[in-house]
């Protein structure tokens, strides 16, 4: 892991050049007890942690550092969708079109194009990062997607917590579909899952087939097994699901939560009103670490809204932008006794 304060990536400010991307690129951000490894292959998330008074560090989100050493998709950023397509394919505007088939799971396309792919770097300060992509139809319409983009990925550090904030403008001639979604994986300290309670705030679920694929239908969470309204213990429970019809605070807002019941450490992710969707995941499937942490993916539309516009799908039009985020905000005991002692 990169020794705390270490610029590891940085743009040359006499040139605004800087040197080639690789998937090992990273830099660390910085801001009070706060860090944050950001790579700019595919402006992931590659880990947040903060700083205790005993000199631990503490991780909130659960990472990794190298290219080689992601597991389940660990902070990537997901444009033009988010989630599965069933089968890869789609049609808009009266066009069919057929995506590549990425899945592990099944014969479906899966997380866009942008996550395995080297971003600009913009801007870098000490707390702050900001990253762009393009997507291109000159090379994406073969590959299913003929509609251009540009991208912006934006980190900020803060002593509120992480501020992680996108936009999407369409660079192109025609309508284009987009989703944005992210996959960060949340830890509260406990040793697995299982042992931590979440807080979910959605009235229901995608209903999903053999192979992860939406079969159309929305299922109540209401008074059922998945039903996380409130919090409670994730225990054994293997969770994969897409949760929908979010519940918001005044402010448009919608808060998801994982708690540590022991210490009562706590981490929301708080999203505005861009985000219509959250998929929630125990990991199982991550072989080398299988239910270490909760994935808590916020995302703009559901699994397979390019065949479900209606779940929240961006139609942007020719030079329109896309924009929203969410901020990761922490609790912990650490902090309330450091707090206490201040006032």
């Amino acid at each position: 892991m990169p020794s705390v304060g270490e610029v590891i990536y940085t743009v040359t400010m006499a040139s605004k050049r800087s040197p080639p991307v690789t998937p090992n690129s990273e830099l660390v951000l910085s801001h009070d007890v706060h860090r944050a490894i950001v790579s700019p292959w595919g402006a992931a998330l590659r880990r947040y942690f903060l700083m205790e008074s005993s000199g631990a560090e503490a991780d909130i989100v659960w990472g990794y550092s190298g290219g080689s050493h992601k597991k389940g998709g660990q902070g990537d950023v997901l444009i033009p969708f988010p989630g599965r397509i069933k089968e890869g394919r789609y049609t808009f505007d009266g066009a069919s079109y057929q995506l590549e088939r990425n899945d592990k799971e099944g014969p479906n396309a899966i997380h866009g194009f942008v996550r395995n792919v080297p971003w600009t770097l913009c801007e870098q300060q000490s707390d702050r990062v900001e990253l762009e992509v393009a997507v291109d139809a000159t090379e994406y319409s073969a590959r299913g997607y003929p509609f251009s983009l540009n991208v912006r990925m934006t980190y900020h550090l803060q002593s509120s917590g992480l501020s992680c904030s996108f936009s999407v403008r369409n660079t192109g001639a025609n309508v284009a579909p987009v989703g944005v979604g992210f996959h960060p994986y949340f830890t509260v300290g406990t040793a697995q899952i299982d042992e931590a309670e979440a807080c979910i705030p959605a009235g229901g679920y995608l209903e999903f087939d053999d192979r992860l694929a939406p079969t159309g239908r929305i299922l109540p969470a209401a008074g059922g097994e998945w039903d996380y309204r409130q919090l409670r213990s994730i225990g054994s429970r293997r969770f994969n699901h897409c949760y929908v019809e979010l519940q918001r605070d005044s402010e448009g807002s919608c808060t998801a939560s994982l708690r540590n019941p022991y210490n009562g450490h706590t981490v929301d992710v708080v999203m505005d009103r861009s985000f219509s969707a959250l998929v929630v995941y125990t990991g199982d499937a991550i072989a080398e670490a299988p239910r270490r942490a909760l994935a808590i993916e916020p995302m703009t539309c559901a699994s397979d809204a390019f065949n479900h516009p209606e779940w929240g799908l961006k139609r942007l039009g020719p030079g329109d932008t896309f924009a929203g985020g969410f901020t990761v905000r922490v609790n912990t005991s650490d902090r309330a006794e450091r707090n206490r002692q201040a006032q």
